[in-house]
């Protein structure tokens, strides 16, 4: 047990100087929500009024609609950061250093997941800090409340993340097979808009933003953040987390940096 435990504590402690070092890493997490919100959200306050839609209570200004989605979008963003760096470990081999342990790789791969998710947690509650100073307050058991909730949602981004960069033999390839995906992701769920906005405007629109897996991560985190279980949103995330876990474990090939250089 002392070997799993000192294992993880390395791999959580490789990530945490990586993010101290890079501090560039941290001051990009945060610009991006904080655009949305005190630029995109400041445009829209006025012209859309959110109805009293679960979890809240009363009517809601938009730039309190939209922070559980744009800290959804610091954990999306950083999952496939962290995926990014999983391929660059693949490529200049410490992976695969890192799999020559006794270790199992299962293991070794949730550590890698678990270590990703625990620093994307600080940046997202840095941005919450940030935007209860602006004015949007959630209870503040809430923001306790959300932990679970963020965690669970980290880790099944920074899952998928993994799962993606598998298929991914060469670092230049990353960037748009990434953008492809961040995107679609994001627009296509309630982060910004509710789901009976987009509804109104299109069926379809409307289905996709259902079947999306993002648009429960986001459902799931608003609800916490205002002391509600959205049961659904935690079963679907829970087991998509799990899946995509699974199959990033059983299709991860350390040997596709080898390939591409005996080629």
């Amino acid at each position: 047990m002392s070997a799993y435990w000192y294992c993880l504590r390395g791999i959580v402690l490789r990530e945490w100087l990586r993010f101290v070092l890079q501090r560039s890493r941290f001051l990009s997490a945060l610009v991006r929500p904080l655009l949305w919100l005190l630029v995109f959200a400041a445009g829209f306050r006025a012209a859309l009024g959110i109805a009293i839609i679960e979890p809240y209570d009363t009517y809601i200004t938009y730039d309190t609609y939209i922070v559980p989605g744009l800290t959804c979008m610091i954990l999306l963003f950083n999952g496939m950061q962290g995926s990014l760096s999983m391929v660059y470990d693949r490529e200049m081999g410490s992976m695969r250093v890192l799999l020559t342990s006794p270790l199992p790789r299962a293991f070794l791969l949730a550590a890698k997941l678990l270590a990703t998710a625990l620093i994307s947690l600080l940046q997202v509650y840095a941005f919450l800090a940030i935007a209860w100073v602006y004015g949007v307050q959630p209870p503040a058991w809430g923001l306790l409340a959300a932990l679970p909730a963020l965690l669970l949602v980290a880790l099944l981004l920074s899952a998928l993340g993994l799962l993606l960069s598998n298929g991914i033999r060469q670092l230049e390839n990353f960037a748009g097979v990434m953008n492809f995906v961040i995107f679609p992701l994001f627009f296509l769920s309630s982060a910004l808009y509710p789901l009976w906005k987009m509804r109104e405007s299109s069926e379809w629109l409307y289905w996709l933003c259902v079947l999306n897996p993002f648009t429960h991560a986001v459902e799931l985190v608003r609800n916490a953040l205002y002391l509600r279980l959205h049961l659904d949103a935690l079963l679907i995330c829970a087991g998509l987390t799990l899946l995509f876990a699974v199959l990033a474990v059983v299709s991860f090939n350390p040997q596709h940096a080898a390939l591409r250089k005996a080629g």
